[in-house]
């Protein structure tokens, strides 16, 4: 979905991830419901992993992202592919917050929660505010369904909800009357209760509906009689909730008209930004784009959205295990492709050696690693910021890799070009560290004018770069450029610039095979100075009060830092903030940035990487504060952090 934007003003400076306001109420005439304006809403979808909660929470995002809030999504879901029904780890679930003004994360609590089950209900009503709306499907609350659980009885009688607004709705018996006309077993009828729900919720938050229509017949084009069906359950919630008595308001959440610049805009997730970053990145450059793969959760999707775009010179290849994948890469890389390898914690392991060898080589690749739960196979579908040290260090021998990270969704497309940029200036491979809460979640991203990226063009060497004392021409393949430290990209197959390439150690200039102390000490020097030369932007502090306490983060804490920050600003407080993007190597400035504050946090989503290197590198006393449960921060945790940290 697209929008246009026509006007531009300041961001809303409010506090983000707190419970909707109401900002107004409009009364209809009689007869009808009222309409309650709001400037924010967080709704959780919640159910068994076979329940299409994440299918109904993308379409209720799409449709709001065409409506014009802004918004951000938070998909969490089991790690197997049908997990068992009924069961707290089966649960999965999908959070969306959307706002008529700037906002930077999923939010802290949801407002309204659609619980599909005793499960979905049991699982997340600890992070339902008391007041928030309770939407559950009372038909699956069966003696067995709850005990299965660990209800002794009936939650939606007993009295423990009695704090929140709940509604009753016999979701799968609606939807089965609903389908009856349908030549449809009850077990097949059943499957569309989630459209119900999301024709029900589309009524409450006055959302459009052409969108979804159109989408679940291009869905199921080939079936249309499940196509039928489908779209009569989601009227049917509509309905539903146009005329039921439990429901006797709805709900507006204006466009967010002045939270963004003019232009046109999408909806995207991370891992579509970034593959779509991959493609104008190749473009950019003039160069075929390989992908040298292996399935791997977060990170497949960036495979199968690639291999979409053949049309655009992309060639995607399965390879048969993460080794093979970035072996074809590189060799990719050697053929003069701009050349991809995408993986996650475990296939980083799995690369490294391969990683080092391109290091050796002096080759351009881009290795994506979207970070997971870990260690070894750890926590395939929930995020982390675990892999830093091991982007940084995980090879053997003195094998410095650049490192990018993004730090939104939209984010990851210039991230991309960032580490393609790199990659293709210095020869280099590049790491470029994503994680499973920015490939997953979503927000609107403005789309680029062709204009506003980057010049990546590069020439390839076409004949000699040397002259020897003979007066000779000849190849030099690691005679380097003086201002980058690059060594030249000679293209096989063209005609006097036969060289070696391999693991061994090169002699300078010449290429040929070196045992030679000295030119090993030269040559592991040469190669880490190139990395530490590479030309990076300063780092950016916004600062606005003259603050003591520094708050500096990377990658996907962007968010929750963020708006932790503006709601310690709303109260009065002083805090400044930083974040890099820029890992290795780190920004010119950082070191005198670090040594301007009295205090300098760092939230991360590990046991304190980055605070660790920090502390090596510019010897400040980095506090660190961290978190490895698979979730994102609330901002609400990080305001308090920062709060006691001010306060210290």
């Amino acid at each position: 979905m697209t929008s246009q934007v026509s006007s531009a003003a300041e961001q809303a400076d409010q506090a983000d991830g707190a419970d909707g306001a109401v900002v107004g109420e409009q009364r209809k005439p009689a007869g009808t419901k009222d309409v309650r304006r709001l400037d924010r809403v967080i709704i959780r979808f919640a159910g068994d992993s076979g329940d299409g909660m994440q299918l109904t929470g993308d379409r209720f995002t799409s449709e709001t992202a065409s409506f014009g809030n802004d918004l951000s999504t938070l998909p969490n879901f089991p790690a197997e592919i049908r997990a068992p029904a009924g069961t707290l780890p089966g649960v999965s679930s999908f959070q969306l917050h959307f706002a008529d003004h700037d906002i930077l994360t999923p939010g802290d609590a949801p407002n309204v929660l659609v619980a599909m089950n005793p499960a979905a209900l049991k699982a997340n009503i600890g992070d339902v505010p008391r007041g928030a709306e309770i939407i559950v499907n009372t038909d699956e609350f069966t003696k067995r369904a709850m005990q299965k659980v660990g209800y002794a009885a009936s939650p939606l009688e007993d009295g423990s909800l009695d704090g929140y607004q709940l509604h009753p709705v016999p979701l799968t018996t609606l939807t089965v009357e609903a389908l009856k006309e349908f030549d449809l077993t009850r077990k097949e009828a059943e499957r569309s209760k989630n459209m119900f729900a999301l024709g029900l919720l589309s009524w409450m938050y006055h959302r459009p509906t052409e969108g979804t229509e159109k989408f679940l017949r291009s869905k199921f084009a080939k079936k249309p009689e499940i196509a039928e069906a489908n779209l009569a359950a989601f009227r049917a919630g509509w309905n539903f909730g146009e005329t039921t008595e439990d429901f006797a308001v709805s709900y507006e959440v204006a466009p967010a008209a002045t939270a963004f610049p003019v232009g046109t805009y999408r909806n995207i997730s991370g891992n579509l930004a970034l593959s779509y970053g991959l493609v104008a990145a190749s473009r950019q450059a003039d160069l075929p784009l390989f992908l040298g793969s292996y399935p791997i959760t977060p990170a497949s999707d960036i495979l199968h959205e690639l291999s979409r775009h053949k049309n655009f010179g992309v060639r995607t290849f399965q390879a048969e295990d993460e080794i093979a994948g970035i072996g074809a890469a590189l060799g990719a890389a050697f053929g003069g492709a701009l050349a991809v390898t995408t993986t996650s914690g475990p296939g980083v392991a799995l690369k490294s050696e391969t990683i080092g060898l391109a290091v050796s080589l002096e080759l351009p690749l881009l290795v994506v690693d979207i970070q997971r739960g870990g260690p070894s196979t750890g926590l395939p579908t929930k995020t982390e910021q675990a892999d830093l040290l091991q982007a940084m260090f995980g090879r053997n021998g003195e094998a410095p890799v650049p490192i990018v990270a993004p730090r939104t969704p939209g984010d990851c497309f210039d991230a991309a070009l960032e580490a393609a940029r790199i990659a293709l200036t210095y020869r280099t491979p590049v790491m470029l560290l994503s994680d499973g809460y920015l490939a997953n979640g979503s927000e609107p991203w403005r789309v680029p004018e062709l204009e506003e990226l980057p010049d990546l063009t590069v020439q390839f060497t076409q004949g000699p770069n040397h002259t020897l004392d003979d007066g000779t021409e000849v190849f030099w393949p690691y005679k380097r450029d003086p201002l980058t430290l690059a060594r030249p990209w000679a293209v096989p197959g063209t005609p006097g610039l036969e060289h070696r390439i391999g693991g061994i150690e090169k002699e300078d200039g010449t290429g040929n095979i070196s045992y030679a102390p000295a030119n090993h000490d030269f040559m592991v020097r040469i190669r880490q100075a190139k990395i530490d030369g590479i030309d990076v932007p300063d780092l950016e502090v916004d600062d606005p009060d003259g603050a003591r306490t520094l708050v500096l983060g990377w990658g996907s804490t962007y968010g929750p830092i963020t708006a932790a920050v503006r709601r310690l600003r709303a109260a009065g407080e002083a805090v400044a903030q930083a974040h890099l993007r820029h890992l290795n190597p780190f920004p010119a400035n950082l070191g005198a940035v670090l040594k301007a504050y009295d205090k300098v946090v760092v939230p991360e989503m590990n046991l304190g990487q980055l605070a660790t290197l920090l502390r090596a590198k510019y010897l400040v006393d980095a506090h660190s504060y961290n978190q490895v449960n698979g979730m994102p921060f609330k901002a609400e945790q990080l305001a308090a952090a920062l709060k006691e940290a001010i306060d210290d």
